[in-house]
């Protein structure tokens, strides 16, 4: 399936500009006099007197590298310093510059823009081992991305998030599963991060031989993975060997043979130079060695850490010289702001900055911005495209695969229809579990819970949350305790929804929602309600499930500012921000407008009570874990695990989602809780509360079958030991509950593989401040591992046999290949992953066999198919201690299996290579 962008391969209709009449003529008049220089949709035009003939930089068919210097040549001083700071982007009108926001996200789906089509988050496309549909779903986040900027520039916007200059993908190794931005990578194996990284990337910029689609931004460049809290101000003092082995490999294919336009350099110091002033990095390795012709730009604030945080420099101006002279170009923040100073005061030469912004000027006429609208074909991509169909069957896919199978006794999986199934578990319908971070705001999302009552629609699914993520987080109210009341079965609130803030009149759209668990950023709520101007009111029943003390508080709260009386008309203005009022029996407990955010309350039993909830919304996007709106609570322990043991007890299975969250694990966050701190963990445990839920439903004697949604592993000894069946789901984007619902079921057979390594305790691991890789990652650990790197089940089994390497002999720095005969033993379709792995000849000491190559087929019932499978030169290379990468000479043992050799039953075969090559960094 080819989701790539194709020049009139569907008919689609130029956008009509918005603007007056007479605008249009004078646009299409200068046109065709050949004075228009374009700059997207025609919101700013040079002087008349600049032509193609007179302006280099307006002729199209100059390479855009003659144009972007013609251009810069023609802007002042302070024009050119204006252009460097993503936040500072002014228009220039005599130019013909329009303004433009370069900071975007597209990790797994155009994020913080609205509604867009939410994939599967980054390690859980890693874990489908799938780098065709990787660039198959980069290339739809393209499509979206060009949709959206049209449509912005259509609007004469140009405000963050709406650009096509997307900070991503992170390919950073994952090195240690505490770090909370795990999540966010392609997992710990340089070679499968690249793999992923080069067709992320390709997908992302497209195929166009003038134009780029968008452009992709590898990052946070380099050595950089944690933690959180220190980020700003820690340097790593890395080997040669781990620096060229482990954390440059994904960042060079990234660049190298995805050709990225832009790299984002780190917060963190490298051998005691601020990432983004490193003339290492920056210089030595991404344009020397690599011969990187784009962009680079900082981390946000990291410019003002070079002074700040690591105290490099004596101020931001001397840390804004040093980063631009070390390759910097742009700076997210301000800090570019004193550069007008720098240059007059000679830290560095005009030139010197000439030099970034012409890379700059080079990447937007690449993306056509300076072209007339109808020579640039993304031009003509519509809305129509955001969360098409085909994106939706590309997220549902996606989740599919990535699902892993961790265990399977006695084939308790797949579910073989189930009278009854007792879902249970506090991530069941949780809208931060579908998106993860980073991301857009899900259209119809179907969470866990909505997916099995879609699938088993003849079996009585019942739920229950049992405990909360952790002890001392508020959690989403579940639907278990929400009624509509009046004698009315169904479970969750009456929702009257608004087009104004006052709930006035009648509601614009009424509704069932059997929670409060909402994304509504950028995005409208409901049909004929506009997005962040509405209100809404909840009304029904709350049925605690037991006595005790409960804690109520709603989240997505900015605090609101009362209407104020103009003094001219005697009305008072609109109000501003965001407000909720939370009436339990009749009494206002919550009221964030008066600072009351949260209300205690003590029930005496389980009898229900009424519940209205009135919410106000005006906020813009939001970026954080606040996003999202929720009816929290903190209940009492114990009545929440007997609902959940009660409802278990009749069950004829038990299906528990527990793991983690992005309210738990993510970037610099303000977490304080037992096993977490700022976003990463201090423990790789499953948090204590599900734990004793877990444990709880093992004493009911029904088969359990536990789901972990999370962006990392997680030391889940007692599931592994004690449940019937461990399903890693991640963080599974939009259609994230059809495709556990389908795995269960059995209509997807699963066949994601793990790409990192689930280790047994956090004991086991090597002080998370060191980025030593000594015991670390599948291939330096020494321990024994709870689920290994690469490990996956699947309905179906497999085996493998006849290999044959194309050349048993090979001159050092010639690829290789191996061909084997992969055969499905069972009655069941099934997609395998073949995972080859290469023992190099005197490796050192503690280093196992590390991922060469891999290939995902399918097979059919009972199909046998002859696979090759080819192996890169530069995979059969190892790094030597100075840093050096070579292949020497001797006898590699290639093993291709299900997985790694030590782990999965495969077959080997003896490669020889003759000679010794040293290769380029």
């Amino acid at each position: 399936m080819d989701l790539g962008w194709k020049v009139g391969r569907r008919h689609i209709k130029l956008f009509v500009l918005n603007m007056a009449l007479k605008s249009v003529f004078l646009v299409a008049a200068a046109i065709a006099t050949g004075s228009y220089a374009g700059c997207v949709f025609g919101q700013a035009r040079p002087d008349a007197a600049c032509t193609p003939r007179t302006c280099a930089y307006l002729d199209p068919s100059l390479s855009p590298e003659a144009r972007a210097t013609d251009l810069v040549g023609r802007m002042t001083l302070e024009e050119k310093v204006a252009q460097t700071m993503d936040r500072g982007q002014a228009a220039i009108p005599r130019l013909g510059v329009p303004k433009y926001a370069w900071n975007n996200e597209a990790l797994h789906g155009v994020a913080f823009d609205g509604v867009a089509t939410t994939f599967p988050q980054a390690i859980a496309l890693a874990a489908t081992w799938d780098p065709a549909l990787m660039k198959q779903v980069s290339a739809a986040i393209a499509i979206e991305g060009r949709a959206k900027y049209n449509d912005s520039q259509r609007k004469g916007e140009n405000d963050f998030y709406t650009g096509i200059t997307f900070w991503a993908p992170n390919v950073n190794i994952f090195r240690d599963p505490r770090w909370g931005r795990g999540q966010e990578t392609y997992g710990e194996d340089p070679y499968l991060a690249s793999q992923m990284a080069v067709n992320f990337v390709q997908g992302l910029q497209g195929d166009d031989p003038k134009y780029l689609m968008a452009v992709a931004t590898p990052k946070h460049f380099a050595v950089h993975s944690g933690p959180e809290p220190l980020r700003h101000t820690f340097n790593v003092d890395v080997s040669p060997h781990d620096l060229e082995d482990t954390y440059l490999p994904a960042f060079r294919a990234a660049v190298v043979e995805g050709h990225a336009q832009s790299v984002m350099c780190a917060y963190n110091a490298v051998d005691g130079t601020p990432a983004c002033a490193s003339d290492l990095l920056l210089k030595d390795v991404l344009r020397n060695s690599w011969h990187f012709q784009g962009y680079v730009v900082s981390d946000c604030d990291a410019v003002s850490d070079v002074a700040h945080g690591h105290h490099f420099t004596p101020d931001v101006m001397h840390a804004a010289a040093a980063a631009i002279l070390a390759g910097d170009d742009l700076n997210c923040g301000d800090s570019y702001r004193s550069l007008v100073s720098a240059v007059r005061q000679g830290l560095l030469k005009e030139s010197d900055l000439d030099r970034s912004v012409i890379r700059l000027m080079t990447t937007r006429i690449r993306l056509g911005m300076f072209d007339p609208p109808d020579r640039v074909p993304f031009n003509r991509i519509t809305l129509a495209e955001v969360d098409s169909p085909k994106n939706r069957q590309l997220a549902l896919a996606a989740a599919k695969e990535s699902i892993v199978l961790l265990k399977n006794r006695a084939d308790v999986l797949p579910l073989q229809a189930p009278r009854r199934i007792a879902v249970v578990g506090p991530t069941a319908e949780i809208i931060e579990d579908v998106e993860g971070n980073y991301s857009a705001t899900a259209p119809r999302p179907v969470l866990p819970l909505a997916g099995i009552r879609k699938q088993f629609n003849h079996s009585s699914v019942t739920y229950a949350a049992g405990s909360v993520l952790v002890d001392g987080l508020p959690s989403t109210v579940p639907s278990s305790a929400l009624h509509q009341g009046g004698g009315s079965p169904q479970v969750g609130l009456r929702g009257e929804y608004f087009d104004n803030l006052t709930w006035s009149g009648q509601p614009n759209f009424v509704r069932n929602d059997p929670n409060i668990s909402f994304d509504w950023n950028g995005a409208s709520p409901a049909p004929g309600v506009p997005a962040n101007h509405f209100s809404v009111r909840w009304t029904g029943i709350l049925q605690p499930p037991g006595p005790g003390s409960y804690t109520f508080s709603f989240r997505g709260i900015i605090p609101a500012k009362k209407a104020q009386d103009t003094g001219s008309t005697n009305q008072k203005s609109e109000p501003v921000g965001n407000f909720c009022r939370i009436y339990i029996d009749g009494n206002l407990v919550v009221d964030t407008e008066d600072g009351k955010l949260a209300a205690s309350l003590n029930f005496r039993d389980a009898k229900p009570h009424t519940l209205r909830i009135d919410y106000r919304r005006t906020e813009e996007r939001r970026t954080g874990p606040n996003r999202h709106v929720s009816f929290d609570w903190l209940p009492p322990a114990q009545p929440l695990l007997d609902e959940a043991v009660n409802e278990a007890r009749n069950a004829d299975a038990i299906v528990a989602f527990v793991g983690l969250s992005p309210d738990l694990e993510g970037e610099e966050m303000k977490v304080d809780l037992d096993g977490f701190a700022g976003g990463d963990r201090t423990s790789i445990d499953l948090p204590a509360a599900q734990k004793r839920l877990l444990e709880a439903l093992k004493t009911t004697g029904r088969p359990l079958i536990v789901v972990l949604t999370s962006g990392s592993a997680l030391a889940v000894n007692w599931a592994n030991q004690h449940a019937d069946a461990v399903l890693e789901a991640w963080y599974g984007g939009e259609e994230a509950g059809t495709a556990i619902a389908e795995t269960l079921a059995g209509e997807n057979n699963p066949s994601g593989r793990l790409p990192v390594t689930f280790y047994r305790d956090t004991k086991d691991l090597p002080p998370f401040e060191d980025y030593s890789m000594q015991n670390r990652t599948y291939r330096y650990f020494n321990g024994q591992v709870l689920y290994p790197f690469g490990y996956g089940l699947s309905y179906s089994s497999f085996h493998y046999q006849r290999p044959e390497l194309a050349r048993a002999s090979i001159a050092a720095g010639d690829s290789a290949s191996i061909c084997v005969t992969v055969t499905n033993t069972t009655r069941r379709a099934a997609d395998e992953v073949a995972e080859v792995y290469v023992k190099a000849p005197d490796s050192p000491a503690g280093e196992h066999p590390f991922l060469a190559a891999f290939q995902r087929v399918h097979l059919a019932a009972h199909q046998s198919r002859r696979i090759t499978i080819p192996i890169a030169a530069r995979q059969l290379s190892r790094v030597d201690e100075s840093g050096n990468r070579k292949i020497v000479p001797g006898k590699y043992i290639v093993s291709i299996a299900g997985g790694q050799p030590a782990f999965a039953q495969g077959v080997t075969a003896v490669l020889t290579v003759e000679g010794l090559k040293e290769l380029e960094k």
